[in-house]
């Protein structure tokens, strides 16, 4: 299917079609007459006619009764009709005319009238109320929709943005349900069981899982992700495939399974070649596993007779637990006249205790990147490092939540605490500077969060070396001049590798950024000194971003005394190198003649 059709109505509009192709750059603008840049056409009507279904989108330049009336005839269906946007004449209004959500018209109405600084009009009524687009809403995370028995998606969609009384019930954990988590309206209350839902109470259930539920008294709509991974053993030429396949279903549908959350399915190599694992192939993800890869998995229902025939004690139970990455069981094995079988589902989708770790950036609380913030805000604990983390970061924490600075805290009380929160299925966000990945001091904690195979994920920040750069107004890679910057810092009480000496560092004379060293700011010097000029530039950032901030400048020569002259101890960056507010050396990657795939 073609991309984007851009009907110009009039040719005193050919300049804001010219500029929306240049941003659509798989669009063709189609117009009546043989104007430069334009693909001529008999009439509108036609084109219409007899490409309605060939674009995914039409964008009309003109008037919207025209658009309207172009359309009208062959308008079916929101789930087959293309997008349709119309701009005025003038570039002033962008407005949503067809297919709003599951065309994506209401996406690419923003995003004209980004580009021609237009207004955005959208009818919708789940937009304009700032409510989610039940229709769509699973597309964003590659979630299959199923209205439940005896409903359709017409009547939930109503219910919900008529404000009805809603249960969202939520199974698992990924970035969709944090995002309804995070922004459910007011009528939809939150829950992690079923039975916790009085049903009298609403008239609307969400729910978003692999399950489902029976004798449901009040409309529900499932959103389902594949996070499933379906382990099989099956005898040779177990058959018919029609009826395995069939009896699968079966057992998933009696487990409250709904099929289409299964996301792999996974067996021994040897029977890579089966006729049942040949079909399902055709239709899922699919893991091999030897014997040996196998049999080192510990499963809740071990077969003599398996392991006498394969070498392996489990088959069905083990590979999906391999399948997924370890997670546990939701269907030990299950036994079919020819087939066993076993659901594992992956541990990171699991609703329990969870670790963030997350880079707070340089200082500025503003700084912090937006999913930084949002953990924050629904963290159950915040452990922050309070001798390098400005307590203003925290100030976004929910209410009741648990907010502690680590500066008094050695390791082992830190992953205590942590412990506690955690084995409670509580939210923890470990708050570190910067980004977390450089010398954050978390390898350590990880490993302990491994060895108790504990949930946890790193959410970077922005370094204080950018900050750096961007307070010095300063590009640290000049072209021709310095290619590389290095992060490191000096020697103090932790050993640097041999290899790794700053003297040896200070051979290429890169912009080198300097941590944890304004203590030994006299050794730094006089290493750096072996290679680089003594005129080199250097600056000298303390509490970068933060309402002290403080930076000095000068020449290398001058580092220690710098630091001796304004007390600079911690929190203090050390930044060296002739890109320090270099304007020599300009790129030409925005020349007229420097070409490249998106400028020809």
């Amino acid at each position: 299917m073609k991309s984007t059709a851009i009907l110009l109505i009039s040719g005193n509009s050919l300049a804001l079609a010219k500029t929306l192709k240049e941003e659509l750059p798989e669009s063709e603008i189609y117009h009546t007459l043989p104007l430069e840049g334009c693909l001529q056409i008999d009439s509108i009507s036609d084109f219409i006619r007899d490409n309605f279904n060939s674009f995914q989108s039409f964008i009309f330049i003109g008037a919207m009764g025209i658009c309207v009336r172009s359309i009208a005839p062959f308008v079916k269906d929101k789930h087959t009709d293309p997008a349709v946007v119309c701009v005025d004449s003038t570039g002033r209004y962008a407005i949503s005319v067809l297919s709003g959500h599951i065309g994506k018209a209401n996406e690419l109405t923003q995003y004209v009238a980004g580009i021609l600084g237009a207004e955005a009009v959208i009818t919708t009524q789940s937009d304009r109320s700032e409510l989610w687009p039940l229709d769509t809403l699973g597309d964003a995370f590659d979630w299959a929709c199923i209205p439940g028995d005896g409903c359709e998606m017409n009547q939930c969609i109503s219910l919900f943005v008529n404000q009805a009384p809603t249960a969202l019930l939520l199974n698992i954990r990924d970035k969709g349900t944090e995002m309804m988590e995070r922004t459910h309206p007011a009528h939809v209350d939150v829950y992690s069981r079923y039975e916790d839902i009085n049903a009298s109470q609403y008239q609307l259930i969400i729910s978003v899982g692999p399950y489902f539920q029976e004798n449901v008294q009040v409309p529900i709509l499932y959103y389902t992700p594949k996070i499933l991974h379906l382990g099989i053993g099956l005898a040779h030429n177990a058959g018919p495939e029609k009826e395995v396949i069939g009896e699968l279903i079966n057992q998933l549908l009696s487990a409250h399974i709904i099929p289409l959350a299964i996301k792999s399915i996974a067996t021994i190599e040897e029977k890579r070649e089966e006729p049942v694992v040949k079909i399902l192939q055709k239709s899922y993800a699919s893991h091999f596993f030897t014997a040996d890869e196998l049999k080192e998995i510990e499963v809740p229902t071990p077969s003599e007779v398996v392991s006498k025939h394969m070498g392996t004690p489990s088959v069905s139970e083990a590979s999906a637990i391999l399948a997924a990455k370890g997670g546990p069981l939701l269907l030990p094995k299950v036994k079919g006249a020819n087939y066993t079988l076993a659901i594992a589902i992956e541990p990171v989708y699991i609703r329990q205790g969870h670790i963030e770790i997350v880079g707070a950036g340089p200082g500025d609380p503003d700084l912090i990147s937006v999913r930084g913030r949002q953990m924050l805000e629904k963290a159950d604990l915040i452990l922050y490092a309070g001798s390098l983390v400005p307590r203003e970061l925290t100030f976004c924490a929910k209410e009741g939540a648990t907010v502690r600075s680590s500066a008094s805290m050695n390791l082992e009380e830190q992953f205590a605490l942590m412990k506690e929160f955690y084995d409670k299925g509580k939210f923890i966000v470990r708050l570190h500077t910067g980004d977390p990945c450089i010398y954050g001091a978390i390898q350590e904690q990880m490993n302990f969060f491994d060895q108790y195979d504990m949930s946890y994920h790193i959410t970077p920040g922005i370094s204080s070396f950018q900050a750096a750069a961007a307070e010095l107004r300063s590009q640290f890679t000049i072209p021709e001049k310095v290619q590389t910057i290095i992060l490191t810092r000096g020697e103090g009480r932790t050993p640097m590798p041999d290899k790794e000496k700053l003297h040896l560092l200070a051979q290429s004379q890169s912009t080198m950024c300097i941590f944890l060293s304004a203590g030994i700011a006299e050794q730094v010097q006089e290493e750096l000194l072996q290679h680089y000029p003594p005129t080199t530039p250097v600056a000298v950032c303390h509490h970068l971003t933060w309402k002290d901030q403080c930076i000095y400048r000068g020449e290398l020569q001058e580092l220690a005394q710098i630091v001796k002259d304004n007390n600079l101890t911690l929190t203090t960056m050390i930044v060296v190198g002739d890109a320090i507010d270099n304007r020599q050396g300009l790129s030409r990657l925005y020349a007229h003649e420097f070409k490249h795939l998106f400028r020809k």
